[in-house]
């Protein structure tokens, strides 16, 4: 299980808690929205017109944790909430991949850290 949050929601919440936190404190950002991966996973598939057949489960990781939650409350308690809801998230993040398909190639092949490596530590 985990709690999906879109970028958006997560920058904003970032941007309220600094701007309006407590220094010292903990904020967790979270949806209050437990998903599993074979739903994302699944859901991911029926956006781009793919078959589900096309998943593979793969043998767990030792040590793995199977739920990643947290209590988004005293986030919540400075105003902030998540704007989007998973669905439009998700199709929205699905989208943004299939119209960006040259910058996650780079970084899939490790173009784009080799750029910043090379611009700010190579004399």
């Amino acid at each position: 299980m985990r709690d999906y949050l879109h970028v958006d929601d997560h920058a904003a919440g970032i941007d309220l808690v600094l701007r309006h936190g407590e220094p010292g404190k903990a904020y967790n950002l979270g949806a209050r929205l437990e998903t599993t991966g074979v739903e994302v996973a699944e859901r991911i598939l029926d956006l781009l017109g793919k078959p589900r057949d096309l998943m593979t489960f793969v043998t767990d990781r030792p040590g793995h944790d199977y739920r990643y939650s947290v209590d988004p409350s005293r986030a919540e308690a400075l105003g902030w909430k998540r704007a989007w809801d998973f669905s439009d998230g998700l199709a929205q993040t699905v989208d943004w991949y299939v119209n960006n398909t040259d910058w996650w190639h780079a970084v899939r092949e490790g173009q784009a850290f080799k750029g910043h490596l090379n611009t700010w530590y190579t004399r």
